[in-house]
């Protein structure tokens, strides 16, 4: 009689041998980047600060699986791909999952990590906020000179009948608006808002609440805002110059500011006819809008191509020579879209399904939270290796997603890893890295 093995699927043959796969290996992982993983959070203490700040209303005596281990349980599995809550119906029975967060058992099913979410409120995702920042300020081991935060908004689409959904023209669908404040590469702020507002609305807020906290820990650092024209507001400009805040924002163009460069974009044009070669121009000026109470410096970076005149303006308050303001600052900001995106794609920070507006929220931090421990694995120990640079989907599927065997007893965990893995020298390197001091 046939020997049959449930689950069990037939491949094509090899030569004149059966090819057969079920899923009963036992002890075995795709995910052994976990163990770097654990190693940064660990130095950081990240997630474990902001189980401290999240109300847990569970009868302590009955809890079988602590918040802190949800949380990690939900970032690790971010990090590691893994988008949707369903996935930890299987997840939750990862032996390397259970181990890096010191557990025997089954890990937190997707209708338990589905309450810590819609048990979010205002009050933790400011706390949570605050975490970050303070993870930010941690990561300086002497105060610096000085500090550039961006801030951009982004589009967030959404697809169902989520709690603040609306539409958004310039966008063309229905979304959230997210506002996300970076500092170079570090994440500060992921603030979730609807879409029917203004892009630079609650911004001049969170501006105040930054340089406050970043200034209590570094009186003497000079911060520099920047962002495009969405947020060139007045208010906020003033309140820079109130408090002695740099800033270098995107100016709209408008018939005013083209007719204060006319002679410029002729003379350019002209160039242009002549040499067939696209000419480029900076100038300077003092404009005020019928808004401002004061007139501001403008610079204007003035191009002709082929395509004809194509002007740009920023406004700014910093005293340095124009061109280089625009080409070495202002433009620089470009690189803050990638780690927008990096967020989104990579790290999942779109995906906000959840009925209610605030557990979106509290995704988008989670997701945000998963982007700081691949940003520290990259700067800790990832540092003058190949992949210091490399993206979190590409960090992942290079150096993440690593077949390990575990073998556990009363003594000791053993995960043995690949021996075919190609990246065994960069994997050491950033193990030794993360476990120095």
């Amino acid at each position: 009689m046939t020997d049959c093995t449930a689950g069990e699927v037939e491949f094509s043959k090899l030569a004149r041998r059966k090819l057969q796969v079920n899923f009963g290996g036992g002890a075995v992982s795709s995910d052994g980047g976990l163990l770097l993983l654990r190693e940064v959070d660990r130095r950081l203490r990240l997630t474990e600060r902001m189980a401290a700040v999240l109300h847990d209303p569970r009868d302590p005596d009955l809890i079988t699986h602590p918040l802190v281990d949800l949380l990690r349980q939900r970032v690790y599995g971010i990090v590691h791909g893994y988008e949707d809550l369903n996935d930890h119906e299987q997840l939750r029975e990862d032996v390397l999952l259970q181990s890096v967060l010191d557990r025997q058992e089954a890990l937190g099913s997707a209708p338990t990590l589905c309450r810590v979410e819609n048990r979010a409120n205002h009050a933790e995702m400011w706390a949570l906020h605050r975490e970050m920042v303070d993870t930010f300020i941690a990561s300086f081991e002497q105060a610096p000179e000085e500090l550039v935060l961006d801030f951009d908004a982004t589009d967030d689409p959404i697809h169902g009948k989520q709690e603040g959904r609306f539409f958004h023209g310039y966008y063309d669908c229905y979304c959230y608006l997210p506002l996300y404040v970076f500092c170079g590469e570090q994440l500060l702020v992921s603030y979730l808002r609807p879409s029917k507002i203004d892009g630079a609305k609650h911004a001049w807020a969170i501006l105040a609440l930054l340089v406050k906290r970043l200034r209590q820990a570094w009186p003497a650092v000079r911060l520099i805002v920047r962002a495009d024209s969405g947020f060139c507001r007045h208010r906020m400009l003033s309140w820079c110059e109130r408090h002695g805040v740099g800033y270098c924002v995107g100016l709209a163009q408008n018939a005013r500011l083209n007719a204060l460069t006319q002679w410029h974009q002729k003379r350019l044009a002209m160039q242009f006819a002549t040499t067939q070669t696209k000419q480029r121009a900076f100038t300077e000026f003092h404009y005020g809008a019928h808004t401002w109470h004061l007139e501001r410096r403008v610079i204007a970076r003035l191009e002709h191509s082929e395509q004809g005149e194509n002007p740009r303006y920023i406004v700014t308050n910093l005293q340095s020579e124009g061109a280089a303001l625009y080409d070495r600052l202002y433009c620089a900001r470009g690189e803050m879209e990638n780690r927008i995106k990096e967020a989104q794609l990579g790290l999942f920070a779109d995906r906000t399904s959840c009925h209610y507006f605030i557990a979106n929220q509290f995704r988008l931090l989670l997701s945000s939270v998963a982007y700081i421990l691949v940003e520290r694995l990259r700067a800790l120990g990832l540092a003058g290796t190949e992949f210091a640079r490399l993206q979190a989907g590409t960090l992942r599927a290079k150096l993440l997603k690593i077949g390990a065997v575990i073998i556990r007893n009363t003594r000791r965990v053993r995960v043995l890893l690949s021996s075919a893995f190609p990246y065994q020298d960069i994997f050491r390197h950033a193990a030794r890295a993360l476990r120095s001091p």
